[in-house]
């Protein structure tokens, strides 16, 4: 049978072979998971209007803070964990691309030469041997393909799972990015915090000092005790060294975040601020499907997809493999005689391989697959529970926190009065310093705890985000393709 004539037989065979084709292992399904329709701890919020952070899930744009923003866009671009991530979803890039390899025939070429000598060789007309010192050359050059149908689907089933592996690579790197935007902002709210702190002790300072003068006043008239003046003195110390503690906190958040937007410490400073961030209105109500578009929750679910799929690897490794391999090429006993006057020879023909008896690997390795698959879906389930956790424990945080912040109002309220009430009857000589001192200490807690709770707050809204992945309008496009993960790869997968 001449070349010409064999080739579109065996590719009439290979043809038939593809449509026989099937994919061994199940199809992928989603696994089901608790997904409620609402939220327990979102009653009573008034509704909030449209807000353009929303639509680009910039979340932190809620919180109207020019300096945090520039800080999460230096990040962005310069935060080494992030690099990290980047790097392994170009890994996961690679491996998707060395799957889709199997897809395609190897075509190699080659060329060979070969010198080879020997001291006898067997005479042809007496059949003794003797003595020649006889040389041979050989040369050959030539083509081979090489190709593996994928009749079973092993190799689909690879790109299924390396697929998978590539769309958990990306929802793990929206996990990284959201996970360092969370934290830079929530130290960015604690320095802003201690930043007001220590300004709430400066004032308080001022306020001790003129009670320090009042009281060496009155201890000079002779109208209180020294004991008086030295508590007062106490009270005034007490706050500035309270004052190296909270300047000795900001230093350490002030490093943090030199590192998070990749700076050393020793080059970034911060300058103090008067204000702390915004706290965010949220919407009346969040749906349940917002979990779905968690990175971490992405990254679980297509895990499992990849699990999967490899059980339809391992399945596929009990049946028989077929390659097919054609080769053409040309030989000569001399080297110049391979460009000019070569033999041609060629090859083509299929083979079938089935492996017999493996002491049981292919069942292991099955039993494995399956394993690995009920580890994922569990994982994907613990994963979306935990993350309803989160969410409930952050809108029970915000609704808790609104309620004790409107109380602390009222408290601080109180404690002022009370501290103007007894500051004027200390001056009068109806009552001692150490019910002045009293006052003063309750009128600072409150005014502390005021600050704390703000900042709870903040943080309570971040945790929020992050619970939800980022953004909270569900009818944003970019929401809509993350709640179905992205598949840019479908119409190149085959």
């Amino acid at each position: 049978m001449s070349l010409h004539r064999s080739l579109p037989t065996v590719t009439l065979l290979a043809a038939g072979l593809l449509l026989a084709a099937c994919t061994v292992g199940p199809d992928y399904q989603r696994p089901e998971a608790p997904l409620p329709a609402d939220f327990k701890h979102e009653q009573g919020w008034r509704t909030v209007p449209p807000q353009s952070w929303a639509a680009s899930g910039e979340w932190w744009r809620a919180f109207d803070d020019p300096v945090l923003t520039g800080l999460l866009d230096q990040a962005a671009a310069a935060n080494q964990t992030l690099a990290q991530a980047q790097a392994r979803f170009r890994a996961a890039e690679a491996r998707w691309a060395d799957a889709r390899a199997g897809y395609s025939p190897v075509l190699s070429a080659s060329m060979e030469g070969q010198r080879r000598g020997s001291d006898e060789s067997r005479s042809v007309v007496t059949g003794s041997t003797v003595r020649s010192g006889r040389i041979t050359e050989s040369y050959s050059a030539g083509l081979n393909l090489n190709w593996v149908p994928d009749l079973w689907g092993r190799v689909r089933r690879q790109v299924e799972a390396d697929r998978a592996g590539l769309q958990a690579s990306a929802a793990d790197l929206a996990a990284v990015r959201l996970s360092m935007r969370v934290s830079l902002a929530q130290s960015y709210v604690r320095l802003r915090a201690l930043d007001r702190q220590m300004a709430l002790l400066r004032e308080t300072m001022e306020a001790y000092d003129r009670s320090l003068e009042l009281t060496r006043n009155q201890y000079n008239a002779g109208i209180v005790a020294r004991s008086d003046v030295i508590q007062a003195q106490t009270q005034s110390q007490s706050l500035r060294t309270e004052l190296s503690d909270l300047r000795n906190q900001r230093a350490a958040e002030e490093n943090a975040i030199a590192v998070l937007i990749g700076r050393a410490p020793s080059e970034f400073a911060l300058a103090p601020a008067d204000r702390l961030p915004t706290v965010p209105a949220l919407p009346a109500t969040l749906p349940g499907v917002l979990i779905s578009r968690r990175p971490d929750v992405v990254v679980a679910e297509r895990q499992v997809a990849a699990a999967n799929a490899g059980i339809g690897v391992a399945r596929a490794a009990w049946l028989p493999d077929l390659t097919l391999t054609a080769s053409y090429g040309v030989e000569a006993d001399r080297f110049s005689d391979l460009l000019d006057a070569p033999v041609r020879v060629w090859s083509v023909g299929p083979s079938l391989a089935q492996t017999l008896f493996d002491g049981g690997a292919r069942r292991a390795a099955n039993d494995l697959a399956l394993a690995e698959y009920d580890e994922q879906v569990a994982l994907y389930r613990q994963t979306v529970l935990e993350s309803l956790r989160e969410v409930e424990d952050a809108l029970a945080a915000l609704r808790f926190l609104t309620q004790q912040s409107e109380q602390q109002d009222a408290l601080l309220a109180l404690a002022r009065d009370n501290l103007r009430v007894v500051t004027n009857r200390y001056r009068a000589g109806m009552v001692t310093f150490l019910e002045v001192a009293n006052a003063q200490d309750l009128a600072l807690d409150a005014q502390r705890a005021q600050l704390q709770i703000l900042a709870d707050r903040l943080n309570a809204s971040i945790r929020l985000a992050a619970a939800i992945g980022g953004g909270w309008d569900l009818d944003d496009p970019v929401v809509q393709t993350v709640v179905e993960p992205p598949r840019p790869w479908e119409d190149n997968a085959q």
